[in-house]
């Protein structure tokens, strides 16, 4: 008898078991996302998933593999994510190319850090999420749009007076009225996947390509892009279709292949992308002309400025030259405000790319030598606009065509000129600049600690990179160490004994913050061998110095180092302008032996040294030490 008890259990428990699976594969196969961005770097992901954050709810970032890093909201229903995707494209919160796309897509989850939301239900779509054609009442609820019907010009003028919609005469010609409307057409049916083979043959090896970046940028491909339909493509291809709702065949059929590149084009939206011809700069490039318009020639330069919403601009450069113009051309671009610091540079034989990037904007600059002519491009983009900007350099570097002819160097006006300007471009400025100088034979410097305070970069005469070894704040005396090692033409001599009261002593320093080329000396006398307060690390000096000489040696008649040049103090109580201070030489040579940087005392006694000899031994010795941001 247990044995025919025990059959039917056996069975009703294989099939509850079955009827489980098959509910946990649809519902898994129901939770869904909108994916809104692919980014080629988990850096650029986490930005832009961080902006996204201050704007929408259930914000998610997962790799794609390859090295593509998606960014989605969910997961949610398919129906709550249709309506969450058609709401957000329609309210211009996300791209119109999102998508809707799949848990099985997603790889490991870096946003919101430590969350592992791949694993968990479905949750509800956003409170404010309305459906297309309704608007959300300040109660909360939806009100559908209201369609007004246009008076009818032949009703009586008290009716159209009241706002009365003229009604038909009879019923038999409202219905004989409506009987008239012809009902739309049916869509024609979709190729069948013979058929899409059939029409796939005739695409060029371009069109084939066009595709599969466009399956990359949608995050379904990562391999080559080589043109070739082959196993991974055609996975790639059958993902796009069952993420967009079409039947999963892995071949696209000729109005599917179209919904693609519109995906992948309606980043572009907008933005006028069309050829242009500069004869005068001999380069025909695809620009985006509904943001930028021609402005100006200013040789090697053709400006075209931001006429548009995005802020972007656009400069075409053009020259005759050589190997040796090209490099001199690249050396220059760095010094550019329109070239932040950072970012990656690279040069080659006969071309240069320079990538530059800040809080603010994105500049790319491609340039090339062919036949004693140089031409090439920069697109300036707004930071934080990804999508677009890379959109619109890949369009520009595919499109950009040599023509005969380089830019006349005499083209433009040339009556604006500034020292710092280059062609009508700004030089990058330092965010301060003061001077420095050589404590050893390897090139480390001394300076004040004003100078190295919040940098991104500290430079060396405005050429050398420099860390900082270490600071004394309190001291107000920063050491720096060069990227390279140098080799100074004078290194300080720190005095054995201390200075004569009101005897000579100069100050060498970059007064101008590095307008002038080399350091300049101030001449005075030195007032106390101590601070206002008794400070005996402080040396009091009767001389007008200018922000730029702070950090600067004092020498004193005999050439050797004495101290430091302090910046003024701000605060409440101003001292005369001939009131100065300087850190005693000591502070500094004990500071640079901790910091296992060489320096020397001055063997001996000697007389004064000549005017001529000093200037040579200052400036030398004297560096311009620039703090960029």
């Amino acid at each position: 008898m247990k044995r025919f008890l025990f059959a039917p259990v056996a069975m009703f428990l294989a099939l509850s078991l079955s009827w489980a699976g098959l509910a946990r594969a649809q519902s898994a196969e129901d939770v869904v996302w909108v994916q809104i961005e692919a980014q080629p770097s988990l850096a650029e992901a986490t930005d832009r998933a961080r902006a996204y954050e201050t704007l929408l709810d259930d914000v998610n970032g997962f790799s794609l593999g390859g090295g593509w890093y998606g960014i989605a909201v969910g997961p949610y229903s398919r129906a709550d994510a249709e309506l969450v995707l058609r709401s957000y494209v329609r309210d211009g919160l996300v791209p119109r190319d999102s998508f809707i796309q799949q848990s099985s897509r997603f790889r490991q989850q870096f946003w919101p850090v430590g969350a592992n939301v791949l694993e968990t239900g479905q949750t509800d779509a956003p409170a404010g999420v309305t459906p297309e054609g309704e608007a959300e009442t300040s109660t909360g609820t939806t009100t559908p749009e209201v369609t007004t019907t246009p008076l009818d010009p032949t009703a009586p003028a008290d009716a159209q007076a009241e706002g009365e919609t003229p009604v038909a005469e009879t019923e038999t010609e409202t219905e004989a009225e409506i009987e008239t409307v012809a009902a739309p057409e049916p869509p024609k049916p979709d190729e069948t996947p013979a058929e899409a083979r059939r029409s796939e043959q005739s695409l060029s090896s371009e069109e084939r390509k066009d595709l599969q970046v466009a399956l990359q940028w949608a995050g379904f491909y990562d391999a080559a892009i080589d043109g070739a339909f082959g196993r991974g493509t055609r996975a790639s291809m059958g993902a796009w279709q069952a993420a967009n709702g079409y039947d999963q065949t892995g071949v696209l059929t000729t109005r599917q292949r179209a919904a693609l590149i519109a995906q992948y084009n309606a980043v572009l939206d907008g933005l006028g992308l069309q050829m242009v011809r500069d004869d005068k700069a001999g380069i025909e490039i695809m620009m985006p002309t509904a943001e930028v318009e021609f402005a100006r020639y200013e040789p090697p330069f053709a400006h075209y400025d931001a006429s548009g919403n995005v802020g972007a601009r656009v400069l075409l450069i053009s020259q005759p030259g050589n190997r040796d113009t090209l490099y001199g051309l690249y050396d220059i671009m760095q010094t550019l405000e329109i070239v932040p610091l950072e970012g990656p540079r690279e040069r080659a034989r006969d071309s240069f790319e320079l990538i530059g990037e800040n809080g603010s904007i994105i500049s790319q600059t491609q340039v090339s030598l062919e036949d004693g002519q140089i031409k090439g491009f920069t697109l300036i983009w707004p930071a934080g606009d990804e999508d677009r900007r890379r959109r619109v350099l890949a369009e520009m570097s595919k499109s950009l065509t040599r023509l005969p002819g380089v830019l006349d160097a005499t083209a433009g006006n040339n009556d604006a000129q500034a020292i710092d300007l280059v062609a009508g471009l700004q030089i990058r400025q330092p965010k301060i600049a003061r001077s420095g100088f050589f404590i050893d034979d390897n090139g480390s410097v001394v300076t004040t600690s004003e100078v190295v305070a919040s940098c991104s970069r500290v430079t060396l005469d405005a050429d050398t990179d420099a860390t900082v070894v270490a600071t004394d704040d309190a001291r107000g005396l920063a050491l720096l160490k060069p990227a390279s090692r140098l080799a100074p033409l004078a290194v300080a001599e720190f005095s054995n004994r201390a200075p004569r009261l009101q005897s000579e002593v100069s100050v060498a320093g970059y007064s101008y913050e590095g307008v002038l080329s080399a350091a300049t000396l101030t001449f005075g006398a030195l007032s106390d061998l101590k601070g206002l307060n008794g400070d005996e690390n402080l040396k009091r000096l009767a001389v007008k110095t200018q922000p730029g000489d702070a950090g600067g040696p004092v020498f004193d008649e005999n050439g050797h180092v004495v101290g430091m040049l302090l910046p003024r103090a701000e605060g409440d109580r101003k001292l005369p302008e001939d009131v100065s201070f300087a850190l005693d030489g000591s502070v500094i040579l004990k500071a640079a032996q901790e910091a296992g940087l060489g320096s020397s005392m001055a063997q001996g006694t000697t007389g004064p040294i000549a005017p001529r000899d000093l200037t040579l031994r200052a400036q030398g010795m004297t560096v311009l030490v620039s703090c960029w941001e």
